[in-house]
């Protein structure tokens, strides 16, 4: 399994318990921005960007969820951290929580942000990655992002929708379509009863991706999970309502910090 070296950063305190940002298809680790300034303030925060998004290499597919999970592996064994949390929104959810069910040791806590442990009809992921290969990201622009934010808050907030699509559009066409085949073959229903870490499963209430019906399942299948649906959000729920996701999120990860001083 060839393992590429993932774009990362760490922001916060050097000496704090660190959690791991892992983004969602088609965006990179700026969509975190919103999340920033509350967790950095008792956590040293590393993000991450897939193969093929920002200047993560991407060689040629189909990718697997091994093989994505195995990147960040390699980089938590790069960068000496034994043990860390994580938070993964989508894609960067599916690849967190194979982390956690094939390396239990190495997660303390879990936050699965909209994701599913399986969603058929799969194969239109396939389907969305080979127009990509053939045609170019802008193919499939609207498509995808059509999910990401509520109309109400791209009438509100057009300067954001913006921002997202035009980084979406800068993406490795290689590397988004090797994404989109590892999601094609997800089926990740028995590997989630595999999860030691305590877990929060969140949701946005009009979510078209990956509506909360995906995740109350998925949390259903976790030994030690909690599920939290968020109204007036889309895909990324954590842009959108991020005044609610920050406080579930610091609510869950709050235990990491008793003991740090």
């Amino acid at each position: 399994m060839a393992v590429v070296p993932l774009q990362h950063r760490f922001d916060g305190p050097r000496t704090a318990p660190v959690v791991v940002l892992v983004p969602t298809l088609g965006t990179k680790w700026s969509m975190w921005e919103p999340q920033m300034p509350e967790l950095t303030r008792r956590l040293r925060v590393l993000r991450v960007n897939h193969r093929g998004h920002g200047s993560s290499p991407a060689p040629p597919g189909p990718y697997s969820m091994q093989e994505l999970g195995g990147d960040l592996l390699t980089l938590l064994d790069e960068c000496d951290l034994e043990q860390v949390s994580f938070i993964g929104i989508g894609l960067g959810a599916m690849v967190a929580l194979w982390v956690a069910a094939t390396n239990p040791s190495r997660v303390s806590r879990l936050a699965l942000v909209s994701t599913t442990a399986w969603a058929p009809p799969l194969p239109r992921w396939r389907d969305i990655g080979d127009r990509v290969r053939h045609f170019g990201i802008s193919s499939v622009i609207d498509e995808v992002t059509r999910s990401w934010f509520t109309p109400g808050f791209c009438e509100r907030r057009p300067d954001i929708v913006t921002r997202f699509t035009e980084e979406f559009e800068k993406i490795s066409p290689e590397g988004y379509a090797g994404c989109c085949d590892a999601i094609a073959a997800l089926d990740h229903r028995p590997l989630a009863r595999l999860v030691h870490a305590p877990t929060v499963v969140i949701a946005g209430a009009h979510d078209p991706q990956t509506p909360p019906g995906h995740g109350r399942r998925l949390a259903a299948l976790l030994p030690h999970a909690r599920f939290e649906v968020v109204s007036g959000a889309a895909h990324l729920v954590n842009v959108e309502r991020s005044d609610v996701v920050n406080e579930l999120l610091l609510q869950h990860l709050d235990p990491l910090s008793v003991h740090w001083p």
